[in-house]
């Protein structure tokens, strides 16, 4: 189980790479990559803040709950922190499992938590000024079928 919170780009492919070969009776591996994304053509970039220690203690314990939930043979999770451009790549997880249902369960699991209850805090740059990225209604209903 790896957890990385870092400024750096990661190379999603490579990670993903890695990831699997050093899974060992899994068969499955399931991942995500979450990308900075501009709906309106107005997004110039974001910053996203966090806490160093406290972020990696809350997704321990998040990534903890999810190996509890389902038979994981591993997971992993990088999360950017810092200035990001619109389509550069904010964040990714993978598991992998003997069986795909654990390894896809876990995977939503992770994704739907990082997204609401990870301690990130985003900051939208704009032509129109920046503003803080507030809680979505629908993100929190997802949290709902866990």
């Amino acid at each position: 189980m790896a957890i990385r919170v870092q400024a750096e780009p990661f190379d999603y492919g490579a990670e993903c790479n890695a990831f699997a070969q050093r899974v060992d009776g899994a068969g499955a591996v399931v991942t995500f990559c979450g990308i900075v994304r501009d709906n309106e053509g107005r997004l110039q970039g974001m910053e996203i803040e966090h806490y160093p220690g406290m972020t990696e203690r809350a997704l321990s314990a998040i990534e903890d709950e999810a190996r509890q939930r389902w038979s994981l043979a591993d997971a992993l999770i990088v999360h950017r922190f810092g200035p990001l451009a619109p389509g550069e790549m904010i964040m990714m997880v993978a598991t992998a499992s003997r069986h795909r249902a654990d390894a896809f369960a876990a995977a939503e699991f992770l994704m739907d938590y990082l997204k609401s209850r990870a301690p990130f805090w985003k900051k939208e740059h704009s032509a129109d000024g920046e503003s803080w990225v507030e809680a979505r209604d629908v993100d929190e209903e997802a949290l709902k079928r866990w």
